[in-house]
């Protein structure tokens, strides 16, 4: 399974930008290093000082000295602004789709993952062009909670921090059809067009990949 090149651009922007930020606050970042306890407490403070991801904070710690020059920045620096050009949107604008404040759960049975089966639903339409009717809803609904018991489907909740709790605001459905899963992902309208979608794709991977070993995940239109 491969990232889709907007993912993989985000990613190394959001890369590139740490290591520029580190530059710029050379000094603070080497006192909280020679402060740090570990390599583990050296890798959470630097991430806090950057506001960034631990994976992107220890890209930081093996930075080699003879990069912290201007050429270095300037070159970093660059890089940010080519990568923003190829870009349809920019991070900044959809702060979730780093990844960070997002996370999956398995889909339950419980009646707060039935109703967002539910709203998510009304959004379908049948072959007649008609919104699916409340039996097709169920009927929809157990009959996918049956393939995940026969482990040809994985569902998912996607929950977004919000304070100190989180927030349901989406479903991922991964299908296995032969050697391939198809992944839908479906993101409730009041938190659409804030990078959700994006990394709740990011964060299926290494879910599916642990499901269904092997195969290649196929994403599809909006669930």
């Amino acid at each position: 399974m491969t990232a889709g090149p907007q993912d993989q651009i985000i990613d190394r922007r959001q890369i590139a930008k740490a290591l520029l930020r580190a530059l710029e606050m050379r000094h603070e970042i080497l006192d909280a290093i020679v402060d740090s306890d570990d390599h583990a407490a050296a890798v959470r403070t630097v991430a806090d000082l950057l506001g960034t991801t631990e994976p992107n904070a220890n890209a930081v710690l093996g930075l080699q000295l003879g990069r912290l020059t201007k050429h270095e920045r300037d070159r970093l620096a660059d890089e940010v602004s080519n990568l923003d050009a190829t870009l349809k949107w920019l991070p900044e604008q959809r702060p979730f789709s780093t990844g960070e404040g997002v996370s999956l759960r398995p889909f339950g049975q419980g009646k707060g993952d039935t109703d967002l089966f539910r709203r998510r639903s009304t959004e379908q339409l049948g072959d007649d062009g008609q919104p699916w009717s409340a039996d097709r809803v169920e009927d929809e609904r157990r009959a996918g909670l049956r393939r995940v018991d026969d482990e040809t489907a994985a569902w998912f909740v996607c929950e977004r921090a919000a304070g100190d709790h989180s927030e349901c605001v989406g479903l991922v459905f991964g299908e296995l059809s032969g050697s391939e899963v198809e992944l839908a992902v479906w993101v409730a309208p009041e938190a659409r067009k804030q990078g959700v979608g994006t990394a709740a794709i990011k964060q299926s991977r290494p879910e599916l990949a642990a499901y269904f070993p092997g195969s290649i995940v196929v994403v599809r239109t909006p669930a």
